[in-house]
């Protein structure tokens, strides 16, 4: 028997489209993997939230037909924690790219995974601000070009997993637009986590960041992604040294035994209620 074909417009706002994404940008790539992994999860629509910040990324929830909200730069994670204390019953996703969740989001990153809160937060990580400019991002890599390092980057790159895994998020996992597959089952394994999960996803932007750095077009970008990724079981048979320039993917870090905020509030707040 053939596959059934899926049927992407039963979530699309389609009035929306066409979207504003430069062809071959790999944010559409992570856009068809999220709307499968929820499918494939078995949420209700009216059940699902997503938030978004400003950039690339930050235009998805405009296309997606769930409960969405597109707020200001940086505050993605503030309004879903609000919606999430709100109503916990809720599956609060958040989509950011990675100079919005980890510059003027970053202090707002660090403690939504300190309190462990339930929300699934994807990173579109593409090494660069896309939609003003090319100007470089707290991800990218050193030595790398943009408008604002046109010698190259001497700053060293945060890497989003580490980071999130220091905070206090209790799910860490990186995949890319390339490995789409992949892609949509870690996005179903994050969204099936209770507490702060945080998915790296590296993706392409071939026109802002690609051009600077001799990689002028999307085949090119996928090969790089292709090329740079490492499985993390993999890693572990490779010497540090060789492991310069590349990526781990894979689930990095998993604690399905920690508490979760908004679930110890409000048992606090009833037992409060009670006395």
């Amino acid at each position: 028997m053939p596959n059934k074909k899926f049927d992407y417009d039963k979530y699309l706002r389609k009035n929306t489209l066409p979207h504003i994404w430069c062809p071959g940008c790999g944010d559409g790539i992570i856009l068809k993997s999220l709307i499968r992994a929820i499918d494939k999860c078995g949420y209700s629509k009216d059940d699902v939230v997503i938030t978004s910040g400003i950039g690339c990324a930050s235009r998805l929830p405009g296309y997606v037909d769930f409960n969405t909200i597109h707020t200001t730069h940086g505050r993605a994670l503030t309004f879903a924690v609000g919606i999430k204390m709100y109503k916990p019953r809720l599956k609060v996703i958040t989509v950011s790219g990675d100079g919005d969740a980890l510059a003027i989001g970053g202090n707002h990153f660090i403690h939504a995974a300190r309190r462990n809160i339930d929300i699934t937060m994807i990173v579109f990580n593409n090494y660069t601000y896309g939609m003003t400019g090319g100007q470089s991002s707290p991800t990218q890599p050193l030595g790398t070009f943009s408008t604002t390092t046109p010698f190259g980057s001497v700053e060293g790159p945060f890497d989003v997993c580490n980071l999130a895994q220091a905070a206090g998020a209790t799910w860490v996992g990186r995949s890319t637009s390339y490995h789409a597959v992949q892609l949509e089952k870690f996005i179903v394994n994050a969204l099936n986590h209770k507490g702060f999960s945080v998915l790296d996803v590296i993706t392409n932007c071939h026109i802002s960041y690609g051009r600077r750095n001799k990689m002028k077009s999307p085949v090119e970008m996928i090969h790089y992604q292709k090329d740079k990724a490492v499985n993390v079981r993999s890693s572990e048979n490779i010497a540090p040294e060789n492991m310069a320039g590349k990526f781990k993917t894979g689930i990095l870090y998993e604690n399905k035994g920690a508490q979760e905020f908004s679930e110890e509030y409000y048992k606090v707040l009833n037992a409060v209620k009670i006395k």
